[in-house]
């Protein structure tokens, strides 16, 4: 070997100084990569409710954003975007990018649109990452004081009288107040008519009015009312009478055994939202609903305060679209 082809000392030390470069740099790398991840969230999160103002939705995802305020160390804000039976809302969550929205799921868009609509703009099972399952609300079946029917078998007995020219009122196609009421239709063998409206605010003002004859509603929206007297709860959908009403005995004491009806509520996030994200977020919600003020706040309004695993919900969902594809099905429940 000639001189030529010995490397020269100082082309050895370039070499080295650009490798150990190199390290350094991949090695510098990695701690800012971590602190990235680990200072999500970095701005306010947006806690998007899929119908308007009003409901128990409403109630439940005000008060977990209340708590996760507290310690996430950013804002949490709801978000009302009301429409299509919550497609608008999923839809558009679905496709964020942001790394900071995240939804209200309930069992209307996750266990009901599914199957009462030919086509979906988002696939509730690929498009969205289960964070914590929230809350179950008992669905209370409410009549306007006008209705001559004190408990659930003399409205059945009323309806029956007057067929066709009764009407209930639900917070829209394929809202849990919506599924509840056919829910009852089918087992009972009724016939009253739909009307669906733009959130569960809406219908209120309009039963509250008169001008329907009853509804199925989320006890927590629908409380303070029935104290008021200005609405009479014939029967609760829980498996258990509440505390709240003592007196109104459920559906299922009313002749009707095994019946329950009940409205739930999870947080989902994007698909995109990345892991380690997912398990923060899920162990400050299941922190969060479980808060003594959120246990305080719900609890007051009916609500089963429930909480856990992304695993644990996305189970949960899977077995309720089981058990309402069958219902849906047979009460040929369509979009209007």
């Amino acid at each position: 070997m000639t001189s030529l082809d010995l490397p020269s000392p100082s082309a050895d030390r370039r070499r080295l100084l650009l490798t150990a470069g190199g390290l350094l740099t991949a090695g510098a790398l990695a701690p800012s990569l971590v602190r990235a991840q680990s200072t999500w969230p970095n701005k306010s999160i947006r806690f998007v409710v899929p119908f308007a103002p009003g409901g128990s939705s409403e109630i439940v995802a005000r008060s977990t954003a209340a708590e996760l305020t507290k310690t996430l160390g950013q804002s949490v804000f709801v978000d009302n975007k009301p429409g299509a039976a919550g497609n608008i809302a999923m839809q558009e969550v679905a496709r964020a990018e942001d790394q900071h929205t995240l939804i209200l799921g309930h069992i209307g868009t996750l266990a009901v649109n599914p199957y009462i609509f030919p086509k979906l703009p988002y696939d509730p099972n690929k498009d969205f990452k289960p964070i914590s399952l929230l809350a179950k609300v008992p669905s209370l079946y409410v009549v306007h004081p006008s209705v001559p029917a004190k408990n659930l078998k003399e409205f059945l007995a009323y309806v029956k009288s007057k067929p066709g020219r009764l009407s209930y009122g639900s917070a829209g196609n394929g809202s849990a107040g919506h599924l509840a009421f056919e829910y009852l239709k089918m087992t009972a063998d009724l016939f009253i008519l739909h009307v669906p409206y733009r959130g569960t605010g809406p219908m209120m003002t309009d039963l509250l009015a008169g001008r329907l004859e009853g509804s199925a509603v989320g006890a927590a929206a629908v409380l303070p009312f029935i104290k008021a007297g200005k609405l009479r709860c014939i029967a609760t959908g829980s498996t258990k009478r509440l505390t709240q009403l003592p007196d109104v005995p459920t559906v299922a004491e009313q002749g009707f055994p095994g019946f329950e009806m009940t409205q739930w509520y999870g947080m989902l996030a994007p698909a995109n939202l990345a892991a380690p994200n997912v398990a923060k977020l899920s162990e400050h919600t299941m922190k969060a609903v479980k808060s003594p003020e959120s246990l305080e706040r719900l609890n007051a309004d009916a609500a089963e305060v429930l909480g856990g695993t992304p695993e644990q919900f996305s189970q949960f969902i899977a077995a309720e679209q089981a058990r309402w594809q069958k219902v849906i099905a047979r009460a040929s429940i369509k979009p209007d």
